[in-house]
């Protein structure tokens, strides 16, 4: 029988590319639009495997895999993290500590996401790693997402000084590229507030 993938992916085009690519490999695959159906699929039918983007609205990549690490039914489901906009060492390591077992950048090498699937399919089960206390994993996550932030307004500011003197013909290109960096930092600020308030219910030093 063949394995069985989630893929959870908030962008239609980036998530269908990547269920026809296993598809075609032979692998049965489900897919989510963000944390919360992925969830609820996962608790419907466990997959082998989770292919999950991290940037994501409502529930995102990093929260499912630390709600998925504290739930002992869950606890050794394999999750492959892919991202274009958390790749920093600090996020990748960041991304291992909630028990991740790969973690690829975007835009994905067809080649090598095929061999990691195979690779993590192969092992199985993931080795038990204790889940971070919640305490930890929300301090942990501020600072990411406070550096993406920097780092998103910083790419904003160039991008709205360039698009006024470029040639009318790349104008198009760029103000999509602004325009979606506009959204991702509207969602990263939207995840800030959130994890600023689950921080209130925790004393300093916990």
């Amino acid at each position: 029988m063949a394995n069985t993938i989630l893929v959870v992916e908030d962008v239609p085009a980036v998530r269908e590319l990547l269920e026809i690519t296993l598809k075609f490999k032979g692998y049965q695959v489900e897919s989510a639009g963000d944390g919360e159906e992925a969830l609820r699929k996962i608790a419907a039918q466990r997959p082998d495997l989770v292919i999950t983007d991290i940037l994501m609205p409502r529930l995102d990549g990093f929260s499912l895999a630390q709600r998925l690490r504290r739930d002992p039914e869950t606890r050794r489901l394999p999750i492959v993290f892919v991202s274009a906009t958390y790749v920093a060492p600090e996020d990748k390591e960041f991304a291992l500590s909630l028990g991740a077992v790969r973690f690829l950048e975007k835009p994905i090498d067809t080649e090598e996401f095929l061999l990691t699937v195979a690779e993590v399919l192969q092992e199985g089960i993931s080795p038990e790693t204790p889940p971070l206390d919640d305490a930890t994993f929300y301090r942990g996550y501020l600072e990411r997402l406070e550096t993406k932030l920097r780092y998103k307004s910083a790419q904003i500011a160039r991008l709205e000084r360039l698009i006024p003197s470029m040639p009318e013909e790349q104008r198009p290109a760029f103000a999509s590229m602004l325009a979606e960096a506009r959204r991702e930092r509207q969602t990263i600020r939207q995840e800030l507030e959130a994890i600023r308030q689950r921080l209130e219910d925790f004393p300093p030093g916990n």
